[in-house]
């Protein structure tokens, strides 16, 4: 069995720390008798963009527009996104608007990277009962996901290609002390095979074919989500099921994602 690699990675010399629970967890009331709007943030005490007021607000709006799973509405209640941006961006952090975050680089809308994270959790054949399981990010950017995946999923590789974008990332989510998310720098498009295999394996930069080595590095029973081109200067999400039987791909709504390039810089 291949060994895997320790916070982040091995690329420093930094030891593995343990994974700290947020302090306060976001309590649910029911909002609605139809399971579409189930769940909605509690309110929550404070002011300013570090409290967690304006983040519950960003939440109950997304559990309103159809987000479903309660781990995944905690995640983005603990996770504080101003943190992944410069200080003139903070006061648009909890807008449903992607942001600059250098380097030609953006970090989704809130919106998105709820649904693609739950759709990553919804795998036919993963009968998810808590935690998703061992799960590879192709596109670390400023770790904001990652950090959101690493509160969802038992382990999280994350991948970037741009070295300083890595770095950025690497001091966002130190503070945090995530245990179980490593961060690596390199090719995405090569997937991460030391990890492997992954319950699921999500991207945030599409081209025009899903690459072999994700596929190869996704678990029988895993899911893979990701924005592929289908159409001249369209992307769509698209997720695949690895099955028994084979590979079940499901093309959905269209988005906006940078390209997948290859290559590191």
């Amino acid at each position: 069995m291949k060994s895997r690699p320790s916070f982040p990675a091995k690329l420093e010399t930094n030891p593995p720390q343990k994974l700290v629970k947020p302090s306060s967890p976001l309590s649910w009331v029911s909002g609605s008798s139809s399971k579409k709007n189930s769940a909605v943030p509690s309110a929550a005490s404070g002011l300013g963009l570090d409290s967690s007021t304006v983040r519950a607000m960003m939440v109950k709006k997304l559990a309103e527009g159809g987000v479903e799973d309660e781990m995944v509405l905690n995640a983005l209640l603990a996770v504080e996104r101003h943190q992944f941006l410069d200080s003139a961006l903070a006061n648009q952090a909890y807008e449903d608007t992607s942001l600059p975050i250098g380097f030609g680089q953006t970090i989704s809308k809130p919106n998105v990277v709820a649904r693609m994270i739950e759709l990553l959790r919804q795998g036919k054949n993963l009968k998810i009962t808590g935690k998703l399981g061992r799960v590879l990010e192709i596109g670390t950017g400023c770790g904001y996901q990652a950090a959101l995946l690493s509160h969802v999923s038992q382990e999280v590789y994350s991948i970037e290609r741009i070295k300083g974008l890595y770095e950025r990332a690497r001091e966002n989510v130190r503070p945090m002390r995530l245990g179980n998310l490593h961060l690596l720098f390199g090719d995405g498009m090569q997937g991460y095979p030391s990890g492997a295999p992954y319950a699921g394996i999500i991207a945030a930069a599409g081209g025009d074919n899903i690459p072999d080595q994700w596929i190869e590095q996704l678990a029988e029973g895993g899911r893979l989500v990701a924005p592929m081109s289908v159409t001249k200067g369209s992307q769509s999400l698209v997720v695949i099921d690895k099955t028994p039987a084979g590979i079940q791909k499901s093309v959905l709504e269209q988005v906006n994602f940078v390209p997948l390039v290859s290559g590191v810089l």
